[in-house]
C-alpha cells in the first residue's frame, strides 16, 4: 500500500464495503498486498458453477499484475463497455464502475460482465485494510463525529458510521470519498453493513432472491430491497402473519429506506423504474436532498406517469407514513421544530409510533394551532405530506387493512386524487345504519385529523379542484373554515359536546342541533366559569383539550369580524351607522368596541360578551397579537406559550408597555383594549374573577370599571385610615385592586373621571405631551396654577391619594425605579416617598430621582393635606392652633402652606406636641436647603429673589443660599409680606439651630466640642452657643463667632419690628 499515493488509493477505490464478508459467505479475505492490488482474486467456498464461462471464471482466479489493472481491458465487459461508456474513461476504473453502474443488468449488461463487476466490488470490500484508507482520507472528520470516532475498528463499523453521518461531512476530500461509496454500496443489498445478517432469513421465506454468492449474481441487487419493502408495506395493511417479517429486519430495512432518502440514485428499483419518468416530469430537478423524490410525488397521478413508477413512488410513500425519517426534506426540515415542541418525548407511545407521519404531523399541528413559533420550511413540509395523505388513501395502512370491505363495495375505480376518502367519509354521513364499520370510521377520522384539511383547503386535492372556480370568486375573501370541519377540534370536544350539549352525533345535521348550534354551545361553555356570581361546577366546565381547541378556533374567526356570524347579524345595523369607512380586518370589532353605549342592546350583548372572552384570552385579537409579537417574545413568551390564557398575557403587555421591544402598533392597541376595559370591570377578567364577590358586597349596581375601583379602594383606604380590625376587601380582591390602580396611573384616559374634567386644558396647557408614561397627568401637575377649577380639584385629590400611596405615583416610581431598591427594599409601599425623602442628599442618589423628590416636597408643603405623615402627626395640633386658616379652606384648593406656616410659628413657640414637632422640625430642615419647598416663603419673596438673590436663586444645587441671602439683605427688603417671611425664619432659626444650615454649618465642630451633652430641640443647643459666645473663657471657631454675632444683631431687628407691629 506504501506505493500508493492517497490520490492514487482514492482513485483506486471506488466504493469500499461498509463490512466484511469473509465469515458470512464462507470467503477468505485477501491477505496481503498483492492479492490487494488485483480486484479480481477470489477464494470462494463453494466451487464454481458448472456453466460458469470459462473466460469468467479465468479471469476471476489468474492473478494479475500489481500494477495497471483496468476493467475496459477484460474480455467480459469489453463489448459492453464499448457499446455504454465512453472512450475516455475506459482508463480509469471508477468511470467504468459509474458508468455501468446505472444500466439495467438483465438487459444492457452481459451475464458474465455482471459477475465480473460484482467480484470486483467484493473484493474491494472484502480487505479491512480498506479501513485504514478511510481513517487516513477522513482523519479530522472521523475526530469531528463522535459516534464515529468511538466504534471499534477493523470491523467495517467506522465506513457504516461515515456513511450513516455522510451529511454532516465537510471536509471535501472525504465527503467525495464517501460520496463515490455510497452509490457503490446501495447498488447490492449484501454489501450494506448488517443488512444480510438481520435480513438474509426473510429474503428467503419471502422469495426475494437468493442470499449465495455465485458466478451468476448481477452487480446490482436492488430488487431484493424492493421485495423486502413491499412485503412491509403489506404486512402492515394486511396484517399478514404467515411470513412475518422479524423487527430486526423491519428496522434495517426502513434505516436503508432512510439512508437513501437525499438520492433517489440509491433506491435502486425506484431509479431504474423511473427513469423515464424523472426525464418527463423532472429534466431540470437536480438530484440530492431528496428533490427528485418530491418532484415524482407531486406527478404521481399524471396520465403520463409510468405504472412501474406509480407503484415504486406509492411504495416509497408508504415507508414514509412508517416512518418519517424516509423523507429526507422533511426530516431535516423539522429536526430543530420537533426537539422544540418535544414531538419525540412521549415516552407513554413505542419508538416505532413517534416515527409515523402521522404522529408528527399531529404533534406538530397542534403546536401551530396554539400559536407556538414552527418554522416556515417545516409547514411546507407539512402541507406537502398533509397533501400527500389526502391524495392516496393508500398511504394509511389502516384504511387498507379496516376499510376494504367499503372501498370494494362502495368506492371501487376511485382511487386517484383523494376520491376514495371523499367516497369513504360520503357513506360515513349517509343516514343509513352501518353504512361504515366503526374501524373504518376510526381509521378515516384519524386520517383527517392528521391530515387536517380543515385547516387549508389546498391539502384536499379533490375538493380544491372541484371547487376551485368558486373558491377564486364567491370565497375570495374567506381566510378560514367551518369550525365543524375541523377535525381536531371534533377529537377533542367530541366528549364535551354529548356531555354539555347533549348531542352524541355532531357531524349529523339535524334540526334539534345542527352542527353550528355544537360550537355555539362549545363556546358559551369554554368561558362560563361563573353563573350569578357563583363558580360553576367543573362537570358543567369544558376538558382543558377541548378549551385550547374551542379558543383556537375563536383566534382564527376573530381576524375578521364578517367570520362571526352572530357579531354580523346583530350588529348590521351599528356597522353601518358607525363604522362604514371601518373595512380592514379587525376594525369593525374595534369601532364597535368604541361605540358600546351607543350599540342597539341586541349588538352591545354580543359586542360585550366577545370583548369578555378577549380580556380572559387576548389571543382572540389576533391582529394585536401579531403586532405585539417582539415584546411577547422578549418579556411576556412564559405567559405567551400557556395553552390556557386567564388574562396574564395582556397584563403582562400592559406592564410592559414602555419597554423597547414595544412598537406603535401594539402600544396602540394594547391602550386601546385598556380603554375599552373602563366601560364595564366584566371586561378585565382577572380583575372580575378576584373581585367578583366584593363587587357584589360593597359595590352593587355600580358596573363601570373605574367607578369599581374607586369604590373598592375608597373601602380600602377607609379601614386603612381608621385601622379597622379587618379589612372588608379580600386579599385576593386588595392585590388584584393594586393591579387595576397602577394600570390607571399610567394613562390619564384610563382614568375618566380624570380625563373628561381636563381635556380643555390638555388641548390647551399641554398640546404636544403624550398620553403614555404618566406625562400627561405630570404635565398638569406641573401647570396646577393655570388649571380650569374642576380640572385642579380632580388633580388635587389625585395628589392627595398618590401621597398617601405613593406606589400610585407612576412617574415618581419610574424614575426613581433603581433608587428605591437601593435605599427602600425594605419601606412599607405606603412609606416608599419618605424612605427616599430620608435618602435624597446621599452620594449615591439618581440625579433625576433627586429632582423628582423634590417636586414631590414641593407639593407637598403646598397643603398639609398632601403630607400624611404631618396629617396624622399634628391632627391635634392643627385644629387647635390653626382653625381659623382651616375655615377659609376649601375643600379641593391648596391652602398654600398657610398650615404648615402656623404650625412652624408655633414650634419656635415651643407649644407643639411632640409628635408634631418632630415632623415640622424635618420640614423646617428641608425648607432651610431649599427655600422652594418653604410655598409661604416662594410665594411672597418671589420678585426680592429675583432682585436681591438670583445668582443663588440660579444655583443647581441648594444649600440654603437664598434663604441666607434674603437674611443678610433683610434691611434691603421692600415687600413687608416676604420680610415678615424672613423675620419668621430667624425667629425659627432661634429656636433650633438645626433650621439654620448655614450657621450650623459654621459651628458644628463648637458644637461638637462644647455642646455635645446637650439634647437639640427647643433651642437647647442655640442657647449652649450663645452662652460659649459670652464667655471669655470659651474660644469658638472665628467662622462660628462672626455668624452668631450676625444672627444676633438679626434677632435684635425682628424684635424690633415686632415690637412696632
Amino acid at each position: 500500500m506504501a506505493a500508493y499515493s492517497r490520490a492514487q488509493l482514492l482513485l483506486l477505490l471506488s466504493s469500499v464495503c461498509l463490512c466484511g464478508f469473509g465469515s458470512v459467505h464462507g470467503l477468505k479475505a485477501a491477505s496481503g498486498p498483492a492479492e490487494l492490488h488485483n480486484p479480481l482474486v477470489l477464494r470462494p467456498a463453494d466451487p464454481p458453477a458448472k456453466d460458469a464461462p470459462a473466460a469468467a471464471a479465468a479471469g476471476a482466479s489468474q492473478p494479475r499484475r500489481a500494477t495497471g489493472w483496468k476493467l475496459s481491458e477484460e474480455e467480459a465487459c469489453r463489448e459492453d463497455l464499448t457499446r455504454l461508456c465512453p472512450k475516455h474513461t475506459w482508463t480509469n476504473n471508477l468511470a467504468v464502475l459509474e458508468c455501468l453502474q446505472d444500466r439495467k443488468e438483465e438487459i444492457d449488461i452481459a451475464p458474465d460482465c455482471n459477475h465480473l463487476l460484482w467480484n470486483y466490488k467484493l473484493n474491494l470490500t472484502t480487505d479491512p485494510k480498506f479501513e485504514s484508507v478511510a481513517m487516513e482520507i477522513c482523519k479530522s472528520t472521523i475526530t469531528e463525529i463522535k459516534e464515529c470516532n468511538e466504534v471499534e475498528r477493523g470491523r467495517g463499523y467506522l465506513v457504516s458510521c461515515l456513511v450513516d453521518h455522510r451529511v454532516n461531512i465537510s471536509e471535501y476530500q472525504c465527503n467525495q470519498y464517501i460520496t463515490k461509496m455510497t452509490s457503490i454500496i446501495f447498488s447490492d443489498y449484501r454489501l450494506i453493513c448488517g443488512f444480510m445478517d438481520k435480513c438474509k432469513e426473510d429474503i428467503n421465506s419471502l422469495r426475494c432472491g437468493s442470499i449465495n454468492i455465485g458466478h451468476k449474481d448481477i452487480h446490482s441487487q436492488g430488487e431484493v430491497i424492493a421485495c423486502l419493502e413491499k412485503a412491509l408495506v403489506r404486512e402492515v395493511e394486511q396484517q399478514d402473519r404467515a411470513h412475518p417479517i422479524k423487527e430486526e429486519c423491519q428496522k434495517a430495512i426502513l434505516r436503508v429506506a432512510e439512508l437513501s432518502s437525499d438520492d433517489f440514485h440509491l433506491d435502486r428499483h425506484l431509479y431504474f423504474s423511473c427513469r423515464d419518468d424523472r426525464e418527463r416530469f423532472c429534466q431540470n430537478i437536480q438530484a440530492g436532498e431528496g428533490k427528485v423524490y418530491k418532484c415524482l410525488f407531486n406527478h404521481k397521478f399524471e396520465e403520463a406517469m409510468s405504472e412501474k413508477c406509480r407503484d415504486a413512488l406509492t411504495t416509497r410513500q408508504k415507508l414514509i407514513s412508517q416512518d418519517y425519517r424516509v423523507s429526507y426534506s422533511l426530516a431535516k426540515a423539522c429536526k430543530l421544530d420537533l426537539r422544540k415542541q418535544r414531538c419525540s418525548l412521549d415516552t407513554s407511545l413505542p419508538r416505532a409510533r413517534e416515527a409515523r407521519l402521522s404522529y408528527l404531523l399531529l404533534c406538530l399541528e397542534a403546536a401551530v394551532h396554539r400559536g407556538h413559533p414552527v418554522s416556515g420550511e417545516c409547514q411546507g413540509e407539512m402541507l406537502d405530506y398533509r397533501r400527500m395523505l389526502m391524495e392516496d388513501f393508500s398511504l394509511s395502512p389502516e384504511i387498507v387493512l379496516h376499510c376494504r370491505t367499503e372501498i370494494e363495495a362502495q368506492c371501487s375505480g376511485l382511487h386517484r386524487k383523494g376520491r376514495t376518502l371523499h367516497c369513504l367519509m360520503r357513506i360515513g354521513r349517509s343516514d343509513r345504519s352501518n353504512a361504515i364499520d366503526s374501524v373504518c370510521q376510526n381509521a378515516l377520522q384519524t386520517l383527517i385529523q392528521s391530515a387536517d384539511p380543515g385547516g387549508d383547503y389546498r391539502i384536499d386535492r379533490a375538493l380544491n379542484e372541484a371547487c376551485e372556480s368558486v373558491i377564486q370568486t364567491a370565497c375570495k375573501h374567506i381566510r378560514n373554515g367551518d369550525p365543524i370541519l375541523d377535525p381536531i377540534l371534533y377529537k377533542k370536544c367530541q366528549a364535551d359536546a354529548a356531555r354539555l350539549c347533549h348531542t352524541h352525533g355532531w357531524n349529523e345535521t339535524n334540526e334539534v342541533m345542527p352542527p353550528g348550534a355544537v360550537f355555539s354551545c362549545l363556546y358559551r361553555h369554554a368561558y362560563r366559569t361563573e353563573e350569578q356570581g357563583r363558580r360553576v361546577k367543573s362537570e358543567k366546565q369544558l376538558s382543558r383539550d377541548c378549551k385550547v381547541e374551542v379558543q383556537r378556533i375563536l383566534h382564527q374567526r376573530a381576524l375578521d369580524v364578517k367570520l362571526d356570524p352572530e357579531l354580523q347579524k346583530r350588529c348590521m345595523t351599528d356597522l353601518g351607522k358607525w363604522c362604514s369607512e371601518k373595512t380592514d380586518a379587525g376594525q369593525e370589532l374595534e369601532c364597535l368596541q368604541d361605540h358600546l353605549e351607543d350599540l342597539v342592546s341586541g349588538c352591545k350583548d354580543v359586542v360585550g360578551n366577545l370583548t369578555e372572552l378577549e380580556s380572559e384570552d387576548i389571543q382572540i385579537d389576533a391582529l394585536l397579537i401579531r403586532a405585539c409579537e417582539p415584546v411577547i417574545q422578549a418579556h411576556c413568551h412564559d405567559v405567551a406559550d400557556n395553552q390556557i390564557d386567564t388574562g396574564d398575557l395582556m397584563e403582562c403587555l400592559v406592564q410592559n408597555k414602555h419597554q423597547k421591544e414595544m412598537n406603535d402598533k401594539c402600544a396602540v392597541g394594547v391602550t386601546h383594549f385598556q380603554l375599552i376595559q373602563m366601560k364595564d370591570f366584566r371586561f378585565s377578567y382577572k380583575f372580575k374573577m378576584a373581585c367578583k364577590e366584593d363587587v357584589l358586597r360593597l359595590c352593587p349596581n355600580i358596573k363601570k370599571k373605574v367607578d369599581v375601583v374607586i369604590c373598592l379602594s375608597t373601602t380600602v383606604r377607609n379601614d386603612t385610615l381608621q385601622e379597622a380590625r379587618e379589612q372588608r376587601v379580600s386579599l385576593k380582591c386588595r392585590k388584584q385592586l393594586r393591579v387595576e390602580e397602577l394600570e390607571m396611573s399610567e394613562d390619564i384616559r384610563l382614568e375618566p373621571e380624570l380625563y373628561e374634567p381636563c381635556k380643555s386644558d390638555i388641548s390647551r396647557l399641554c398640546p404636544n405631551v403624550a398620553f403614555g408614561n404618566a406625562q400627561m397627568i405630570e404635565c398638569l401637575k406641573e401647570q396646577k396654577k393655570q388649571l380650569s377649577q374642576r380640572c385642579h380639584q380632580r388633580i388635587f385629590r389625585l395628589q392627595e391619594v398618590e401621597m398617601s400611596d405613593p406606589e400610585l405615583d407612576y412617574q415618581l416610581m419610574r424614575v426613581c425605579k433603581q433608587m428605591i431598591k437601593r435605599f427602600c427594599t425594605e419601606a412599607d409601599a405606603r412609606n416608599v416617598l419618605q424612605c427616599l425623602k430620608q435618602n435624597k442628599n446621599s452620594e449615591l442618589m439618581d440625579p433625576k430621582c433627586k429632582q423628582m423628590i423634590t417636586k414631590r416636597q414641593i407639593t407637598q408643603n403646598t397643603d398639609y393635606r398632601l403630607n400624611p405623615v404631618l396629617r396624622k402627626a399634628c391632627r391635634a395640633d392643627i385644629p387647635k392652633f390653626c382653625q381659623s386658616i382651616l375655615n377659609k379652606a376649601s375643600e379641593d384648593g391648596e391652602l398654600e402652606g398657610q398650615v404648615i406656616a402656623c404650625l412652624k410659628l408655633k414650634y419656635a413657640d415651643q407649644r407643639l406636641s411632640s409628635d408634631c414637632e418632630d415632623q415640622i422640625r424635618v420640614i423646617l430642615q428641608e425648607s432651610a436647603l431649599d427655600y422652594r419647598l418653604d410655598r409661604q416663603l416662594q410665594m411672597h419673596c418671589s420678585e426680592e429673589i429675583s432682585r436681591l438673590c438670583a445668582e443663588e436663586a440660579a444655583a443647581q444645587e441648594q444649600t440654603g443660599q437664598v434663604e441666607e441671602c434674603l437674611k443678610v439683605n433683610l434691611l434691603k427688603i421692600r415687600q413687608e409680606a416676604c420680610k415678615k417671611e424672613v423675620l419668621n425664619m430667624l425667629k425659627e432659626s432661634k429656636a433650633d439651630i438645626f433650621v439654620d444650615p448655614v450657621l450650623h454649618t459654621a459651628c458644628a465642630l463648637d458644637l461638637k466640642h462644647h455642646c455635645a451633652a446637650i439634647t437639640p430641640g427647643r433651642g437647647r443647643q442655640m442657647s449652649c452657643l450663645m452662652e460659649a459666645l459670652q464667655d471669655k473663657r470659651v474660644r469658638l471657631q472665628p467662622e462660628c463667632k462672626k455668624r452668631l454675632q450676625d444672627r444676633i444683631d438679626m434677632w435684635s431687628y425682628a424684635a424690633k419690628v415686632n415690637v412696632k407691629s
